[in-house]
């Protein structure tokens, strides 16, 4: 059962969540010595971004990557690292260290073994996985129409990373595999919107990727959301 959180407006919902994210954070660096952060891009967490790095963390000791991103440039308007360096990595948060998954290579699969080396080398599993989704069902990059979706949402898999093509969006992706994601301390999936609680409640239905999310007992997600 995922519990889900509601909230009046969305600088609402902000606040909330960083200080939930933040208060995991500082638990887990204070059992472990060390933290894990997986975001998503977007324009939704845009706001999360700008509240979580006014918040006392421990950033020194938490490391910070992201669940998914385009196989564009990093200082591209398309790319989630330039968003997370840009909102995220600021004030209190500037101390946090971050590992991106673009690298030099032309294509998202021949960047894949060194992204994945780069991911394995954090502190894993991840404190926290916060996750967004589109209004046709994808979380991460797990596109519908992606031809290795059944790959990235093998639960049994080894792999922490992926590479797609969506069909459905520009650019190649890479992204966390499901196993990945489910290993994680918490799972947060943050929307906004009625549109996207409308998809949500019928995920299961009709076999949307964030089903493989919210549909599991093994590890279930909170859902944040604000109209």
């Amino acid at each position: 059962m995922n519990e889900l959180h509601r909230f009046d407006s969305r600088d609402a919902l902000d606040i909330a969540l960083a200080g939930h994210i933040a208060d995991a954070l500082n638990k887990q660096v204070a059992r472990c010595g060390a933290a894990s952060l997986a975001v998503s891009g977007g324009s939704t967490p845009r706001g999360l971004f700008a509240r979580l790095a006014l918040e006392a963390v421990a950033w020194e000791q938490v490391h910070i990557t992201l669940v998914d991103e385009r196989w564009v440039s990093v200082d591209d308007p398309q790319s989630n690292e330039q968003l997370v360096r840009e909102q995220l990595l600021q004030g209190n948060a500037a101390s946090a260290h971050f590992t991106g998954l673009k690298t030099h290579h032309a294509s998202a699969e021949d960047g894949l073994a060194l992204a994945s080396a780069r991911v394995a080398d954090l502190p894993l599993p991840f404190t926290c996985v916060v996750l967004g989704m589109g209004t046709d069902g994808h979380t991460a990059s797990w596109f519908p129409q992606a031809r290795n979706l059944p790959q990235m949402l093998d639960a049994n898999s080894n792999e922490l990373l992926a590479a797609c093509e969506p069909v459905t969006a520009p650019h190649q992706r890479i992204t966390l595999t499901l196993p990945a994601v489910l290993a994680a301390s918490e799972i947060i999936l943050h929307i906004t919107g009625e549109e996207k609680l409308a998809v949500l409640a019928e995920a299961g239905a009709k076999h949307y990727p964030v089903a493989a999310i919210t549909g599991q007992q093994k590890n279930p997600a909170t859902i944040w959301w604000a109209p």
